[in-house]
């Protein structure tokens, strides 16, 4: 299933190895060193283990809870880091767009254009993302299971861009909390798409009195090993040198001193399930 993908994406590498594969990096672009920095090492242990890589860094945060809430160092400023990344790593690039004006713009800076999980039934926006001819990542919305990602899938694909990978990252669960129906992943799987986890995202807890997202961090390693074991094609996993520090999404952040570890664990469950036989439960290509 990563043929296509390989195919799609500059320095997509070690697509052969049967191994799943990494979207990681910080929420949101907060400097051009700590992302020269981050990237450089995920690639490092991504290369040692043969797992293919794709830096992720949002340019801007749009979905705030509060008005005085960090949102990025400049468009364009951020876009040209995330380039950057790119050219010097080595390493395909994803960030979000969040409105259909967006998408020709970001699309001359990154390799893959995300859909916000808040903004998956946006047609304008699925179609402006298609018609750049670039991969397009959508999160599955809290809302949503996974069969109804089919109209996403389809949106995206009919307007002339079979490049799509579909996201899960949890469900709400009352008005602060979400949860993980990992049925999800096979659903959207039988569409025949690379279906990714987004890990942490999945362990967040919105909606709290203070107006800043708490999270589950301590959990990201059982939510990683679950994905795994079900068959998904991806990980989607942000980290940060010093989660506490991070601008954005730090309560619920991989420090990334402890993602190789955590990468470690996770090939020797794909391996094992990828020679039980069960890891394509519908029949579709690892």
């Amino acid at each position: 299933m990563l043929t296509s993908l390989a195919n799609a994406l500059p320095h997509f590498r070690h697509t052969n190895s049967g191994q799943f594969f990494l979207m990681a990096g910080p929420c949101v672009i907060e400097g051009e060193d700590m992302a020269l920095r981050i990237a450089e090492k995920v690639k490092a242990m991504t290369d040692k283990l043969q797992i293919p890589y794709i830096f992720k860094g949002s340019y801007r945060k749009a979905n705030r809870s509060r008005l005085d809430s960090f949102t990025g160092i400049g468009d364009e400023t951020a876009l040209r880091i995330l380039q950057k990344v790119g050219r010097e790593i080595g390493v395909p690039t994803v960030t979000d767009i969040h409105e259909s004006g967006e998408a020709a713009f970001a699309a001359e800076y990154v390799d893959v254009l995300q859909i916000p999980a808040f903004l998956c039934r946006q047609t304008d926006l699925l179609i402006a993302a298609a018609k750049t001819g670039k991969v397009v990542n959508v999160k599955k919305g809290q809302f949503l299971n996974g069969e109804a990602m089919q109209w996403a899938v389809d949106k995206i694909q009919q307007s002339g861009n079979p490049h799509v990978i579909l996201t899960d990252r949890g469900n709400s669960f009352g008005y602060s909390d979400l949860v993980v129906d990992f049925r999800n992943l096979p659903a959207m799987r039988s569409f025949g798409v690379p279906v990714v986890m987004d890990v942490t995202h999945s362990l967040q807890r919105p909606n709290q009195s203070s107006g800043v997202t708490g999270g589950q961090p301590a959990l990201i390693e059982t939510i990683a090993k679950a994905a795994i074991a079900v068959g998904a094609d991806g990980l989607f996993i942000e980290t940060h040198p010093t989660p506490a520090t991070a601008l954005s999404d730090g309560a619920n952040m991989l420090p990334l001193d402890q993602l190789q570890r955590l990468l470690e664990k996770l090939t020797r469950i794909r391996d094992a399930v990828r020679d039980s036989g069960d890891i394509n439960p519908q029949g579709l290509d690892a």
